[in-house]
């Protein structure tokens, strides 16, 4: 993982930023790209990796995302990639035990480094079919859960399944875009505004 880390290069940081994404929070989170591919990595060259740390910071998988801005499928890719036969697991598990009473819930990585980056502790659940029982199990202890998902179909099936799933959780309209466009549109105040008319 730190020889992805290493390969970061100066597009790619701008990438970033250009998501609210700085130096920090991607050191925090351990992003980096596939330049040198480990075994079994090759189809992922030139990919933003991003690691699922436990709450030590070990590497327990790692995700891919395309940084070209092309139709995926055409490529026979998409534009998030898992390594073959790797189990679902939540992104950021550690907020889940740094967090008080509340947590937040993400659709992506990328939009829970944002969260946790304005001080809203953060996981993600990368998608509809990922959210499991066991997931529930984990957050039950929660009084409060916000669920941010991006404001389409995908979105409002992800929300509704969470809800169903689990009692204290509470969907966040967004009205700009996903996290980061909201993020990126009106800063933090953009995204804690959002929280006060759910309580």
């Amino acid at each position: 993982m730190s020889g992805y880390q290493a390969a970061v290069t100066a597009d790619v940081a701008r990438y970033l930023v250009a998501r609210g994404i700085g130096r920090e929070e991607a050191a925090t989170a351990r992003l980096g790209v596939v330049a040198d591919p480990h075994p079994g990595h090759d189809r992922f060259r030139g990919f933003l990796a991003i690691p699922y740390l436990d709450r030590d910071g070990k590497p327990l998988s790692i995700r891919f995302r395309c940084l070209q801005d092309h139709d995926h499928r055409a490529y026979f890719h998409g534009k998030y990639m898992s390594l073959a036969d790797e189990p679902p697991r939540a992104y950021n598990i550690r907020a889940v035990h740094e967090a008080g009473d509340e947590l937040h819930i993400a659709e992506g990585e990328l939009d829970a480094i944002i969260l946790n980056k304005v001080g809203l502790p953060a996981i993600a659940i990368p998608g509809v079919h990922m959210w499991f029982g066991r997931h529930r199990r984990m957050l039950a202890g929660f009084s409060r859960t916000y669920v941010w998902a991006d404001p389409d179909d995908a979105g409002a099936d992800f929300t509704n399944k969470v809800r169903r799933s689990l009692r204290s959780a509470k969907g966040v309209r967004l009205r700009v875009g996903d996290v980061t466009d909201t993020y990126m549109a009106g800063g933090a105040e953009a995204l804690h505004a959002l929280i006060p008319s759910l309580v």
